[in-house]
């Protein structure tokens, strides 16, 4: 590899313009190809197979309408007084108007629907007071119809008693032989008037039929109105309009689910109740709406760019210099973000994924092409010729770049084990970035440093040597053993305190409050949660599958028996029954938490839900909802990082085994690694989630954003390697060529510190400027790289590791003689490359023999003095300057 990239350095240093050429052809194909293939970028986060996911697909198959994003429109008084008639009427047509939003399914005008829930309790409490009206009626017949029962009775008694008189008048008459015509005409009487009371009896019974078949059917209705009554006693506290009538919220359903809704049709709904503001009113948007996609570049981008800018002038000594690390990179992020976006069309990329783009590849595209152009300059420093110095340089600090940022995309790709889509993307993307940093750093850089020759060092430089001086190697010794003893403990336990605030983290993604102030979505939090409470910013979609066969009279005794469930839970506000499916087979229902989304008993709730056991033995609940679907994406997320973990050390520390030939230094370099990590998580915590710090840097505390754990696993890992092999490779080098081990450290730190402290601050710089950016995931990510980088290379390379390194002595170095047949010489360094290629100074072409003593005197010592000195030719260059 070494002699590959000597001959591609050297070919690019002779025709430069031919590779400046070639990449910017493949600038504009990449220009071309995001013109034609860019289709918006997305705002939302999916994890496939979660809870909330199949709640989703249940209610896309028998419930469309309610499967669709949602977001809220906040109005609200900026003076506090009670919204106007005629600002009503000015929100209600911006309601109704909504023709031109995209995949909007429906907005809620939130006047006419507080009027219909007002209705419903009034038409409810008229229906009660009707129920008693007619108990009262049906009372009061039931009194008339046992009143004349009574007199049927008593008239019945009467007959009765005249038929009995009759009987024995009959009697007398027939046993005196009397005529019985005239009492016979009595019982005629009495026949038609029983015949009277029959009729009147069979009237009064159907009276009663009627009277009964009335009160039950009054008692029916009597039940599923205090059903509906006790229904919408759970729905109490759910409301659009708040009490004061101040603030009104209009609910905005789409027709596409939340995580599949475009930016556009975001937009859309921003643009339509923003383009006529209401005079008096604010409007501000939820964050399922208004959370866009950042700015790729901004002012705290641009400082760590002038920062990074900075520390290269002051390591390299020139503006030429100093620019041409920085032109490459952005070359190279425009190369790799124009690329990619060109596939959003294709595939859905989350709005992060090119900003964590642009941070890796400024941060590495800088530190790659400054290590190539540190190492050429120190070699024209000792007076090598121009074209054959950039060669070397490519072979040797090239080489280790290219293995740098394997490391670095290795890690990257390994997102991809996590099965997370988004996750995965950004991965990918990120490595794409990183490998367009180490082609650029390796063959566009060598072109434009063979275009500006010695231009490369100041003019007094260059006076300077042409007047034959050279710089001498210092002198190095090792450290003190107690030293290394006192800062290995010292550090050690530093890390280890910083690391404590990361065993309470919390996860979750970005709601309003976390947002900037000044932003709409915090706005429109806010205000929410001060006019309708915490939950109404988090509310829960809540399905139940009904049995089979669910007759339409015995639905809402079956949602009374859900919901009076749901709101017998802990921390549940209001329970609302939202509707049932056309074949009885689900019910919708809303539940209100009694806190926000990101709140510790919001998320037990999910989960209590989640393990209810079912409702009378055969109704199952679903839950979804922003805060459920935040949930389970942080629960996914966490249960990927164990193996994501397992991944990426796994490679990284196979690349290292076989970069440094020996099994303790991988194994103490991701130990320390893991420290570094732990410490970054434990700051993270303090900052964003406990807020220390947070008021001078703009920023709102909540949980950690859920993917960060995995995303700083991989880089930082990268990163951290990428330091480790510059100032190992230095020290196994000055060891292979007979330093003792414990001089072999402090050679090869001090060869390589200068280099590894400019990259760190560059890397610091530039992921420090995004910890301004508009948005709260970016701050996070762009706080926890930089702050990670900083403990990991300054703190744990550059202290600790040489420590440890130098209290193992020899054993650091130790590897199976077995396995060190079996292993290809990587030659990192390119210590091989140079034994074969001596530096040829500037002086050859003009005296061969006076060239012939420099070469001799300053750049090409014989390989046993090398070995004498206990330093390699590469060791003595690096450590020259």
């Amino acid at each position: 590899m070494a002699e590959l990239l000597y001959r591609l350095g050297k070919f690019s240093a002779r025709r430069a313009w031919v590779v400046v050429a070639a990449w910017t052809v493949v600038l504009a194909i990449a220009v071309g190809g995001f013109l034609v293939g860019f289709n918006g970028l997305t705002t939302s986060f999916d994890v496939p197979g979660t809870a909330s996911g199949e709640v989703i697909a249940d209610l896309e198959e028998k419930m469309p309408e309610y499967s669709g994003g949602a977001g809220t429109v906040v109005f609200t008084t900026t003076d506090g007084s009670a919204l106007t008639d005629e600002q009503q009427s000015e929100i209600s047509d911006l309601v109704a108007d909504r023709g031109d939003l995209i995949d909007v399914e429906d907005v809620v005008d939130p006047f006419e629907a507080q009027q219909q829930l007002e209705d419903q309790q009034q038409q409810l409490a008229d229906g009660q007071q009707q129920i008693e009206d007619g108990r009262a009626q049906l009372d009061a017949g039931q009194a008339q119809l046992d009143a004349g029962s009574a007199q049927l009775e008593a008239g019945q008694a009467q007959l009765d008693a005249g038929r009995a008189q009759l009987d024995a008048a009959r009697e007398q008459a027939v046993a005196a032989g009397a005529p019985t015509d005239e009492l016979d005409a009595q019982q005629a009487q009495l026949d038609a008037q029983q015949a009277q009371l029959d009729a009147q009896r069979e009237t009064l019974s159907a009276e009663q039929a009627k009277l009964d078949e009335g009160r039950t059917e009054l008692e029916d209705q009597a039940g599923q109105a205090d059903l509906g009554g006790e229904l919408l006693g759970y729905a109490d506290g759910i409301r659009l309009v708040s009490e004061d009538g101040s603030t009104a919220i209009a609910n905005v359903s789409f027709t596409v689910p939340r995580l599949e809704l475009s930016e556009e049709a975001k937009q859309s709904v921003i643009d339509h109740f923003s383009a006529e503001p209401v005079e008096g009113v604010s409007v501000s948007f939820s964050t399922d709406i208004s959370q866009g996609v950042p700015e790729l570049f901004g002012i705290g981008e641009a400082v760590g760019l002038v920062i990074a800018a900075i520390v290269l002038l002051v390591m390299l000594g020139s503006v030429i210099a100093a620019s041409l690390p920085l032109v490459t990179a952005i070359f190279g992020v425009a190369v790799a973000i124009l690329g990619s976006l060109a596939f959003s069309g294709v595939v859905d990329m989350a709005s992060v994924t090119p900003m964590l783009a642009v941070m890796l590849g400024l941060a590495v595209g800088i530190d790659y092409s400054l290590f190539v152009v540190n190492r050429h300059r120190k070699q024209l420093l000792q007076g090598a010729e121009v074209v054959e110095s950039i060669g070397l340089a490519n072979g040797t600090s090239g080489n280790a770049v290219v293995f740098a940022g394997a490391t670095v995309i290795v890690a990257l790709l390994a997102l991809n084990v996590t099965g997370v889509p988004f996750l995965g993307l950004m991965g990918t993307v990120g490595a794409v970035a990183v490998a367009v940093a180490v082609l650029i750093s390796t063959t566009l850089t060598p072109a434009l440093l063979g275009l500006l020759g010695m231009r490369i060092l100041r003019r007094r430089v260059r006076e300077h040597l042409g007047e034959g001086n050279r710089h001498a190697p210092p002198v190095v010794k090792a450290m003190p053993t107690w030293r290394a003893v006192l800062t290995g403990v010292v550090t050690i336990l530093a890390l280890l305190v910083v690391a404590i605030p990361s065993l309470s983290m919390r996860v979750g993604l970005p709601d309003g409050s976390s947002e900037p102030h000044d932003s709409a979505a915090y706005e429109a939090f806010t205000v929410t949660e001060e006019q309708f409470g915490p939950g109404a910013n988090s509310p829960l979609l809540v399905t139940a599958t009904l049995p089979d066969g669910t007759a339409d009279e015995d639905v809402l005794a079956l949602q009374v028996d859900i919901a009076s469930t749901l709101a017998a839970q802990e921390d549940v506000v209001s329970v609302a029954a939202v509707d049932v499916s056309d074949d009885n087979s689900l019910a919708v229902f809303q539940v209100l938490p009694a806190e926000g989304p990101n709140d510790a008993s919001t998320e037990q709730l999910v989960r209590d839900l989640r393990e209810l056991p079912p409702i009378d033995d055969d109704i199952v609940l679903g839950v979804a909802g922003q805060a459920a679907i935040n949930i389970d994406i942080s629960e996914g997320l966490a249960d990927v990082l164990p193996l994501y973990l397992v991944v990426v050390v796994g490679l990284s520390l196979l690349i290292m085994i076989l970069v440094f030939r020996s099994l303790l230094v991988p194994i103490i370099a991701t130990g320390g690694f893991i420290l570094s990590l732990f410490a970054t998580y434990g700051a993270i915590v303090a900052v964003f989630q406990w807020g220390w710090f947070a008021e001078p840097l703009g920023i709102s505390t909540g949980p950690i954003l859920s993917f960060l754990p995995v995303i700083l696993v991989g880089i930082l890992f990268g990163l951290a390697m990428d330091y480790q092999l510059f100032l190992a490779t230095g020290m196994r080098e000055a060891y292979v060529h007979g330093s003792s081990a414990r001089l072999a450290v402090a050679q090869g730190l001090r060869a390589g510190r200068s280099v590894v402290i400019a990259a760190g601050l560059i890397m610091v710089s530039v992921f420090g400027g995004f910890i301004f950016s508009e948005s709260t995931m970016i701050r996070s990510i762009g706080f926890g790289l930089a702050f990670g980088v900083l403990v990991d290379a300054f703190v744990v390379r550059m202290l600790l590791m040489p420590a440890i390194m130098h209290l193992l002595g020899r054993s650091a170095w130790w590897i199976p003689k077995w396995l060190d047949r079996i292993m290809p010489d990587v030659d990192v360094e390119g210590a091989a490359l140079e034994r074969r290629h001596h530096l040829v100074t500037a002086e050859d072409d003009a005296d061969a023999a006076d060239a012939a003593d420099s070469v001799a005197a300053t750049a090409a010592p014989a390989p046993a003095a090398g070995r004498a000195d206990g330093e390699s030719p590469a060791a003595r260059t690096s450590a020259s300057d």
